[in-house]
This record gives C-alpha cells, sequence and structure tokens, in this order.
C-alpha cells in the first residue's frame, strides 16, 4: 500500500542535472536512518557488542536446569531463564560461576570472559552425600512469591528458586520445627519470615517482595 503525503517542497534540477532534495525530504531520511538503530534484533545487538562478553549456560537435566546461579558473589537467577532479556553479558576478565541446589554439591568454576566472545557454560551436578531430607512425618510448605524467580533459603541454605515451591503442583516437604524462611532477590528488599510446622501439617506463605536497590537485597543473595 502507498500513502501519499501532501508536501509543499520539491525536488528540483541543479546544474548538469543533478537533483537536489529539499529540506523535509532529507529530514525523512535521517529520521528513518536513526529511527533504524533502535530497530536491529536482539541477536544482531549481542553479535555486535565487542565490550562485553556472553556466557550461555547449559545442563543435562531438570536438576542443572532449575539451579540457583551465582556471577562473583551476586545472585543472578535460575540456570533456565538465563538467556533472552536475562541472558548473562560480563566485562572481560575472570569471574567466578557458582551453581547451587539443595540435596546436590555446589558446582563452581572460574572463567575467562574475552570482549565480543560467546562462551559456552556447561553445568554437571553431583548429589551431596552429607544432605538430609525430611521423614515420613515430614510437613508440606507452598510459596506463593512475586517474582517467582526469587531465590529461597531455609535456615541460611538455599533450597530453589520461588516457582519451585508454587502453584497448583509445587509444594516442599518440611521437617517438622521451626525454621527460617529468607526470599531475596537483587533490585528487591528481602523478605524473612519464621515458620514452626507440625508433622504432617500443610502450611503456604505468601508475599510480594517490595522494591528496593541493590544494597537492599539480602546477604544471602550477595555472598561468594
Amino acid at each position: 500500500m502507498t500513502t501519499k503525503t501532501a508536501c509543499t517542497d520539491t525536488i528540483s534540477e541543479g546544474k548538469g542535472g543533478i537533483m537536489f532534495a529539499t529540506k523535509p525530504l532529507q529530514f525523512l531520511i535521517v529520521t528513518l536512518t536513526f529511527a533504524s538503530l533502535f530497530f536491529v534484533p536482539s541477536w544482531a545487538r549481542a553479535h555486535q557488542n565487542q565490550v562485553m562478553g556472553e556466557v550461555r549456560f547449559s545442563g543435562p537435566t531438570k536438576v542443572e536446569r532449575d539451579s540457583g546461579v551465582w556471577i562473583d558473589g551476586q545472585y543472578v537467577g535460575y540456570l533456565k531463564e538465563l538467556k533472552g532479556d536475562k541472558k548473562i553479558m560480563l566485562l572481560p576478565g575472570e569471574h567466578e560461576i557458582s551453581v547451587r541446589q539443595a540435596g546436590y554439591k555446589d558446582f563452581t568454576k572460574s572463567i575467562v570472559v574475552a570482549p565480543g566472545q560467546v562462551q559456552a557454560f556447561r553445568v554437571t551436578m553431583g548429589k551431596d552425600p552429607r544432605a538430609q531430607f525430611p521423614a515420613t512425618n515430614a510437613a508440606t510448605l507452598k510459596l506463593n512469591v512475586t517474582p517467582q524467580r526469587a531465590a529461597v533459603f531455609m535456615d541460611d541454605g538455599y533450597i530453589g528458586h520461588a516457582s519451585d515451591f508454587g502453584g497448583a503442583f509445587h509444594s516442599m516437604l518440611v521437617s517438622p520445627g521451626k525454621h527460617r524462611i529468607k526470599i531475596e532477590l537483587l533490585g528487591y528488599q528481602t523478605f524473612e519470615t519464621e515458620i514452626n510446622l507440625l508433622a504432617g501439617q500443610k502450611s503456604e506463605v505468601k508475599t510480594e517482595l517490595m522494591r528496593g536497590s541493590i544494597e537492599q537485597a539480602g546477604a544471602l543473595v550477595r555472598q561468594p
């Protein structure tokens, strides 16, 4: 479809038959050129970035893909979400990456990031023989948390991200007794509560994290 636009300026012929555009047409060309800078596909912008380096995460099973990721001591999210608008771009140099999951040993590795390069980071989690699991008299705890990507800690140990324990089909088994729950995410204020569960009891914790500065995030998402 062609759209006609009224314009009082015209294209005139100059010396030697050269055509000269008047200012409105020049303005249109400049505007379209400038606008095109903001409509470059995201994959192309990443490819053009010659300052930062990208880290692409992968894992063979759901255990790895649902594990929490810390980079240089800061929680950045769980592994399978770190792509698209949450992909990891790092300054060149050495960085320490630690991947954690309840019941498994931490997977920690140092990498050197090069500018303009993509580095694959494959994670393989191994079971922790020292891990303890609830007995048959365990209570059931469900979490209803916003944002769902927030990190969840029980008694200062990382146990997963909030979406692991919410919704119609997700919850966790917890040993009876008192436990301290912390829910943290960079850019939000930490939520903390204490629960006291009976054997076989079903309980739910609901919260929406309040926006805040990075400094207001809890120490557990900022520790090495």
